[in-house]
């Protein structure tokens, strides 16, 4: 299966004029990244997704915790989360090739509903990122959406049943408990997910911690405790985060100076913003625009994305 897999990935970039990169698909929640070397860690916004390698590995560092994954292992991410990732394993001979599936709610609960025997939510707490593997049913998905970007009038028909059998199997599978948070009502997980896309909307704003624990409908002791287990920092510095990614896009990709970007962002002071960046990324910001820069000159007319 993963044999099969890796040709029609393949078959699929050469298509489209091959080399490496981001290659997205018709599918709008579909992609496919080729990498010929290994790549320096790179920050993101983590969507809740899946991700599957089916050659070279990754890592992921969030939090305190790093999780490593390889050939047709798969990360999947059940909270939107900043983290670091880096391709480790990647050369000419045999590049990195992975693919993302951004995931559904409201597909997941509605299969959710349906299963006979659900699964029972874990009792962990800690951030809703683990490492499972790429099984054949879950491979034989990946290959059924590959082969049906060839016939994109089918895209609308067939993409919703397959994404249907993704969710069932993720949900049957060992981690399932995992999953299934991510879809029940009402359930902590839920809670803190509204609290996080308010600040994903709202990142530039000054937000109090009662102001999101109001949207969480927790107390704000509550709150903060089930928002650092979930995502490994505390709202401030996940806010921070936010605001330093959406900098460094904007500083790369429409070329605005360092104290404009600050101000855009919410900094009042472009100082500070220089030394907070500076401590994320581990490099001044006017230097790190000029790495990104040789970077997505290095992958030639194609933007690069690690996810």
């Amino acid at each position: 299966m993963s044999s099969s897999l890796l040709a029609a990935v393949t078959a699929y970039i050469e298509k489209q004029g091959g080399g490496q990169g981001l290659f997205p698909t018709p599918i709008e929640s579909f992609n496919i990244v080729r990498s010929f070397q290994a790549m320096m860690p790179m920050r993101a916004l983590y969507r809740p997704s899946l991700c599957v390698v089916i050659q070279g590995a990754k890592e992921i560092d969030f939090g305190q915790e790093r999780l490593d994954y390889g050939a047709m292992e798969c990360l999947v991410v059940s909270v939107e989360l900043p983290a670091t990732g880096r391709i480790v394993e990647a050369s000419p001979a045999a590049p990195y090739i992975g693919v993302t599936l951004d995931f559904d709610v409201a597909t997941i609960r509605d299969v959710l509903e349906h299963l006979d025997e659900p699964p029972t939510p874990t009792a962990r707490s800690g951030p809703c990122v683990f490492v499972g593997k790429a099984d054949d049913a879950l491979a034989d998905c990946i290959l059924r959406l590959m082969r049906m970007l060839a016939t994109p009038k089918a895209i609308p028909i067939l993409y919703p049943s397959v994404l249907r059998e993704v969710c069932y199997w993720l949900l049957s599978g060992p981690h399932g408990g995992e999953i299934c948070k991510l879809a029940l009502p009402e359930s902590n997980v839920e809670r803190v997910v509204n609290a996080v896309s308010m600040l994903r909307v709202n990142f530039a704003q000054t937000l109090r911690i009662e102001q999101l624990a109001d949207v969480a409908r927790m107390s704000p002791s509550s709150f903060h405790q089930h928002f650092k287990a979930l995502t490994s920092m505390t709202p401030l510095q996940f806010q921070k985060q936010l605001r330093l990614l959406e900098a460094r896009r904007l500083m790369v990709s429409e070329a605005i100076s360092v104290a404009e970007a600050a101000y855009k962002v919410g900094y009042e002071s472009a100082s500070q913003f220089s030394r907070e960046y500076s401590r994320m990324f581990g490099v001044a910001p006017k230097q790190d625009v000029l790495n990104q820069q040789r970077l997505y000159g290095e992958y030639a007319s194609r933007k690069v994305q690690t996810a």
